[in-house]
């Protein structure tokens, strides 16, 4: 600190020093060049006095010859005036007092500046450059660097998950250990004028810059050397500071290194995701040979990886995102005259077949979702070589338990034509995932790794608590009376829409209650229609539906599953209900630490209330009454828990594409989806509530609670119980009297015509 403060005082006083100087020079020329100027002056004047009387004094001679008169002129002379002093007095001269600087204030502003100006530009920015210089690594290190930190994920009882680089294989080759066809191929898709730009591309910076500041997607606009030196002498920091320091570093090393050593370094050190740091370690993790031995097609893969590591990767969830990507760099070799457009065509043909990952992995959907999250927080880089300590809200136990369920039960059912299976246990009250089953095997290599908790899927009739909960709110009560019998509704530039019931026939006048108990389709149309479209969907977003648009963009089927959404999604909207309206959103961490021991990251429950708890507890209470459902479902089903009560709904989409069971108590939320992956039908003898899903459910469910004492949703304040239609029905306070309670309804069945 005392040094930096001598240097500026020594910069202060020579720029003072220089001020001064030039102040000085500037005004002795300045004087100089007055008094020349002054003598010219004087000079003129006298040469042109003389002319002037020597004109005058030949017109005067010219005139008197013209006129015959001879005058004689007698030349008046007039004599100085000479100033007599009495004796012994001498004239005094007074001298001027001679200043230093004879200029106005604003020529010495003037010329203060530009001494400034010089100093700043020839003595004050190098001397800071060299200051900025001091705190920059040395480009000399770039030759291979230490291995990077191991990030480590747990479970909440601190049983390790999985090891990110744990087994991490960084094996050195030297360039002509490398195919030519993987250079051309990382040279075409990253930097293809590597070879003859100083290390860094002003151009490609231009437009990246014009392009975030337009607001369109981020661009780095860096060199193979650039993201060398970030990827292995800076931070994943995004600022305008460590772009330029990229840049410095970049043109430095290109001074230190040829174009070779730079390509050999970057193929050697680059991040090719998963375990594989280097393209030999990556060779061997995708595709169980040395990278001297890749073909193009291989080549051209790897090369595309680390752009984006864990988006490309053929292990990750989008696991055929990969292929879209090596169409592209086989586009720019071909582009750029390394291979033909044939030999593109044909490298895009084959078929690539990936090594089974090798690093032991627990809960491997949830690790990946976890892992996908923790990048897009912290950038790849910290993932992948910060030392991240991650504990996560899972726990291993309970996630085998139902790892084994979901296996069982979608082999078993086999005959109904669903080969797939996934299951997500959360807690309402704090947005805990503690168990996430995103498919029936992971290893499978027909879409195994394909998490179903994350995709976009139909919910079918799973949906209706957000009508009846928006449906509730606005006035209606349990008891209310709404008629299940044929209707068709009509609106311009649209067919017209006739909803029917999941078993094919009418019943009639039915309470809420019943509606909604018994999943009848017609009824939570009317009911959708009478609310209004955007009351749902607004509902829907508030209580956790992220993946639906506009009101506008949905018709009245959205009440039966139309609008596609997530399962995270479901488990949050069942997750309000579960906790007397309040929403908690789902947070798989509890704490990350870094390699240090310092907390990046801990667990803060931040709950909103969306849903009256009064409509809330309704809601629950229709879904755990057993009576109510015994219509559709009997009352032996397997949404029944003995001794338990269990809050439960069922969904199936048209086709029977997807089939749902969600379920919860006040301190779990259990989701479970069975269909397939390419989203075609399952068996029409599935039944719902009965095979599929149900029986997933109920077996999960069962091994959570069945230990534990019955738990029920505590009944709030404004909520009333009174007699109305046959049964002790509850109401929120205010919308007792809206419902006529002296009649006692009962449903009657008539076949669809």
């Amino acid at each position: 600190m005392n040094l930096l403060q001598d240097a500026m005082i020594i910069i202060v006083k020579i720029l003072i020093a220089v001020g001064d100087a030039t102040l000085l020079v500037l005004s002795s020329i300045v004087r100089f060049l007055k008094r020349t100027i002054k003598r010219i002056v004087n000079s003129v004047k006298l040469i042109l006095r003389f002319f002037a009387r020597a004109y005058k004094r030949t017109i005067d001679t010219f005139s008197g010859l013209r006129r015959f008169k001879i005058r004689l002129r007698k030349d008046k002379t007039e004599k100085p005036k000479i100033k007599t002093m009495p004796a012994g007095r001498q004239e005094i001269k007074k001298t001027k007092p001679i200043k230093i600087f004879p200029f106005p204030f604003f020529i010495k502003a003037k010329y203060f500046g530009l001494g400034f100006l010089f100093s700043f530009v020839f003595i004050f920015l190098p001397l800071l450059f060299l200051i900025f210089l001091q705190d920059l690594p040395s480009p000399r290190i770039l030759s291979f660097q230490d291995s990077a930190q191991t990030t480590k994920i747990y479970d909440r009882n601190g049983v390790l998950l999985y090891q990110i680089y744990a087994n991490q294989n960084r094996t050195f080759v030297p360039l002509s250990s490398i195919p030519q066809q993987l250079q051309h191929a990382t040279i075409a898709i990253e930097d293809k004028d590597f070879y003859s730009n100083p290390g860094f591309n002003i151009g490609a910076i231009a437009r990246a810059t014009v392009s975030n500041l337009s607001g369109k997607p981020l661009q780095g606009g860096s060199t193979i050397t650039q993201q060398l030196i970030k990827s292995t002498l800076l931070t994943s920091e995004v600022s305008v500071l460590r772009k330029i320091k990229e840049v410095i570093l970049a043109f430095w090393a290109e001074r230190i290194y040829t174009k070779e050593q730079i390509l050999q370094m970057y193929l050697n050190q680059i991040p090719y995701g998963g375990t594989s740091w280097g393209i030999e370690a990556a060779s061997e993790t995708y595709f169980g040979k040395h990278a001297k031995d890749l073909t193009l097609s291989q080549s051209s893969f790897l090369a595309g990886l680390p752009n984006a590591p864990t988006l490309y990767s053929p292990y990750g969830e989008f696991p055929n995102l990969w292929k879209k990507r090596q169409k592209e760099v086989l586009a720019k070799m071909a582009e750029q005259k390394f291979i033909t457009k044939r030999q593109a065509e044909d490298a895009a043909k084959e078929e690539l077949t990936f090594q089974p990952i090798q690093n032991p992995i627990h809960a491997p959907h949830f690790v990946m979702y976890v892992k996908d999250l923790l990048v897009k927080k912290y950038g790849l880089p910290m993932v992948e070589k910060g030392g991240l300590q991650v504990v996560t809200t899972l726990d291993l136990k309970t996630q085998e338990g139902a790892e084994k369920i979901v296996k069982e039960e979608v082999e078993n059912n086999r005959n109904l034509n669903l080969t797939n299976g996934a299951s997500l246990i959360t807690s309402p009250k704090n947005g805990d995932i503690i168990a996430m089953i995103g498919s029936h095997d992971y290893s499978d290599p027909n879409g195994g790794n394909f998490n179903a908790t994350v995709a976009l899927r139909q919910p079918g009739s799973s949906i209706k608590v957000v009508t009846y909960s928006a449906a509730l709110s606005a006035s209606f009560t349990a008891a209310t009376i709404i008629d299940d019998s044929p209707i068709a509704f009509t609106s311009s530039g649209a067919p017209t829409y006739s909803p029917v019931n999941y078993d094919g026939r009418f019943h009639g006048l039915m309470t809420l209650r019943l509606a909604l108990a018994n999943s009848i389709n017609i009824p939570a149309v009317k009911t959708l229609n009478t609310i209004g479209i955007p009351t749902m969907v607004g509902l829907g977003k508030k209580m956790g539906i992220s993946t639906w648009k506009e009101p506008e963009n949905y018709g009245l089927a959205i009440t039966l599953g139309a609008g596609d959404v997530e399962m995270t999604d479901m488990a949050t909207v069942y997750g309000v209900l579960a906790n007397e309206g309040n929403r908690v959103n789902l947070n798989p961490i509890l704490k990350i630490t870094d390699f240090r021991g310092n907390i990046l990251e801990e667990k803060r429950i931040e709950e909103k209330e969306v849903l009256d708890p009064g409509v809330a507890f309704i809601i629950s209470d229709i879904l755990a009454d057993n009576q109510a459902r015994a219509m559709e479902f009997g009352t032996n089903s397997p949404l029944v828990i003995p001794n338990r009560t269990v809050s439960v709904k069922t969904g199936t989409s048209d086709n029977k594409r997807d089939n749902w069971t969600i379920g919860y108590t006040p301190s779990y939320v259990v989701a479970v989806w069975v269909g397939n992956n390419d989203n075609s039908p399952m068996s029409q003898n599935l039944a719902s509530g009965i095979t599929g899903a149900a029986p997933i459910w109920r077996r999960i469910m069962e091994s959570l609670i069945s230990s534990k004492p019955d738990e029920k949703i505590p009944v709030p304040e404004n909520i009333i119980r009174k007699f109305c239609l046959g049964r002790n029905e509850y109401f929120i306070k205010g919308t007792e009297n809206f419902v006529n309670c002296a009649p006692k309804i009962s449903p009657t069945v008539s076949k669809t015509p």
